[in-house]
C-alpha cells in the first residue's frame, strides 16, 4: 500500500508521528512529508532521522488552508495527527482548540479533495464519544466531517481510527506520575475510582497501519484497549520507583472530565462489528451499498457500550504494559501472576 507513495503525516513531531515514520520506512515509500508548526521540534526529529533521505520536514499549521494544500501537492495518504489534545487548555481556550481540531480538519478535507488524495486517515479519541470536554466536542465534529467527506468523492476515502490514551506519549500522565513520586513523594489523582484505556504507541502506531490499509471509506476503527483503575497505575508506579511512601493527594473530578471512558456509545453499538480480534468497526448511519457488503459478514457486537471500567488489568498487566513500553524493565518487575 506505502510503497513507492508520499504520505503526509500532519502534526508528525510528536510520539505517534515519530513512531508512525519508524514503522512506514520499511515500506520503502517514495517520501514522507511531516507537517507541523513547531520548527525546534522538527529540527530534533530530523537529528533523530539524519540518514533518512525519504523525510521532507514542511513547517505549516493545518488551520491555514493554503499551506496545507501546497503540503497535500501529489501525496497519495494522509495521516492527520495534528490536535491541541490536553483537555484543561482546551477548556480554556476553546476558541482555539476549535481552529485546530475543527476548521483545521476541514482544510485537510478541503485539500485532500483538490488534490485527489487517495485515502485519509484521522486519529481520533475515546473522548469523542459522548463528549463532555470541549476537546472531546471538536473531535466528535472532526469525526462527524470526517465520515461525512467519504460521500464528496469517488477517489478520496476517508477513515477515523478511534483510540484511548497510549503510552509514552507527550504529555503522558504516567511520566507526571513517576516525576511526582520521586521528586515530591505525593500523587495527585481526581478520583480513585476512575478508569482509562492504555495501550503502547507501538501497538497504536501497528494497529494505525493495519487499520489504515483495511479500511474502504466512511467507516470509523475503534481499537480494543486494556484498561485500569489509575490508582492501580499509581500503586505499580510507585512499586517501581518510589524512594518512600507516597501520598495520594485526591482533589476531585476536573471540568469536562469523565469517571470512565467510553470508546463505543450505546448509540453506535447497534452499528459496530467485530472486524478481528484487536478493532471493531462503526458504520455510518447513512451506509454506502459498498461498505455495507464489505461488512455484512462480519458478527454484531454484543455489548450496549464499549466502557473503561468494563474489564480491569491486574497489576501484573499493568506492570507488562508498562515494561511493552519500555517504561519500566524487565528486571525490575515486581508482580508475579495475574492476581491483584
Amino acid at each position: 500500500m506505502f510503497q513507492n507513495k508520499t504520505i503526509l503525516i500532519t502534526g508528525g513531531t510528536g510520539s505517534w508521528g515519530h513512531e508512525l515514520v519508524k514503522k512506514l520506512l520499511p515500506f520503502q515509500p517514495k517520501e514522507i512529508r511531516i507537517f507541523s508548526r513547531n520548527e525546534f521540534a522538527q529540527v530534533k526529529m530530523k537529528r533523530a532521522f539524519l540518514d533518512d533521505s525519504y523525510i521532507k520536514f514542511v513547517i505549516g499549521d493545518v488551520r491555514d488552508f493554503e499551506a496545507v494544500n501546497e503540503a497535500a501537492m501529489n501525496v497519495d495518504y494522509i495521516f492527520h495527527l495534528s490536535a491541541l489534545k490536553h483537555v484543561p487548555i482546551c477548556e480554556d481556550q476553546p476558541s482555539e482548540a476549535l481552529k485546530t481540531n475543527v476548521y483545521g480538519t476541514e482544510n485537510i478535507i478541503k485539500a485532500s479533495l483538490n488534490q485527489n488524495v487517495k485515502k485519509v486517515i484521522d486519529v481520533s479519541t475515546d473522548k469523542a464519544v459522548e463528549p463532555i470536554n470541549f476537546y472531546g466536542l471538536t473531535k466528535a465534529i472532526g469525526e462527524k466531517l470526517i465520515i461525512q467527506a467519504n460521500q464528496l468523492s469517488n477517489h478520496t476515502r476517508f477513515v477515523c481510527i478511534r483510540g484511548g490514551n497510549v503510552i509514552g506519549t507527550n504529555g503522558s500522565v504516567i511520566p507526571f506520575f513517576k516525576e511526582q513520586m520521586t521528586s515530591h513523594h505525593t500523587v495527585p489523582l481526581t478520583s480513585k475510582e476512575m478508569t482509562r484505556f492504555f495501550l503502547t504507541v507501538s501497538q497504536a502506531i501497528d494497529l494505525l497501519l493495519y487499520a489504515s490499509e483495511q479500511a474502504i471509506g466512511g467507516e470509523i476503527f475503534v481499537m480494543k484497549m486494556k484498561a485500569c483503575r489509575i490508582v492501580d497505575l499509581v500503586e505499580v508506579l510507585e512499586r517501581h520507583f518510589a524512594t518512600k511512601d507516597v501520598a495520594i493527594n485526591e482533589f476531585g473530578i476536573r471540568p469536562g472530565e469523565k469517571l470512565h471512558e467510553v470508546l463505543v456509545s450505546n448509540a453506535e453499538s447497534r452499528n459496530t462489528y467485530k472486524f478481528d480480534e484487536n478493532y471493531y468497526v462503526i458504520l455510518p448511519e447513512d451506509i454506502s451499498e459498498k461498505v455495507r457488503k464489505r461488512y455484512e459478514h462480519l458478527p454484531k457486537v454484543t455489548f450496549n457500550r464499549y466502557q473503561s471500567n468494563d474489564e480491569l488489568m491486574s497489576f501484573s498487566e499493568i506492570e507488562q504494559i508498562l515494561m511493552n513500553a519500555n517504561f519500566i524493565t524487565s528486571s525490575q518487575a515486581l508482580f508475579k501472576g495475574g492476581a491483584q
